[in-house]
């Protein structure tokens, strides 16, 4: 999890923390609501860090969705100065960002020579999900 690579946030556990954080910290703001404190780092803390936070802004995205509010806007305070976003580019920034870091992490396992790792792109991602459900 601490291993250097010479790539990103350097490390898997670094990676992995900035994808959740910052999937908590913007939902959080998006949803206008304080956002919760910074957490544990182990890999069991991450995971279910992650898991309440992809279920935030899941929510978040589908009440979007469901208004067709893309285009409106929220604060973001953590700007300085406080900015105004829209929805539909914070969501889409989000998910690209994620991504982004994801593809870095994918690449630091099979570097690690981990087995069986995942793609990591969404229809993978989703098809898996189905079929856990």
């Amino acid at each position: 999890m601490d291993f250097e690579f010479d790539l990103g946030l350097r490390t898997l556990r670094a990676t992995l923390h900035h994808i959740v954080r910052n999937t908590e910290v913007w939902t959080d703001l998006m949803a206008g609501r304080p956002v919760r404190s910074d957490g544990d780092r182990s890999i069991d803390a991450l995971q279910a860090r992650l898991d309440r936070a992809a279920a935030d802004f899941a929510e978040l995205a589908h009440g979007v969705q469901a208004r067709d509010g893309w285009d409106e806007v929220w604060t973001d305070t953590l700007d300085d100065p406080p900015r105004q976003k829209t929805f539909g580019g914070a969501i889409a920034h989000l998910l690209t960002h994620s991504m982004h870091h994801r593809g870095q992490a994918i690449h630091m396992l099979r570097q690690l020579d981990v087995a069986d790792v995942p793609e990591g792109d969404v229809l993978s991602w989703e098809n898996q999900h189905n079929e856990r459900r």
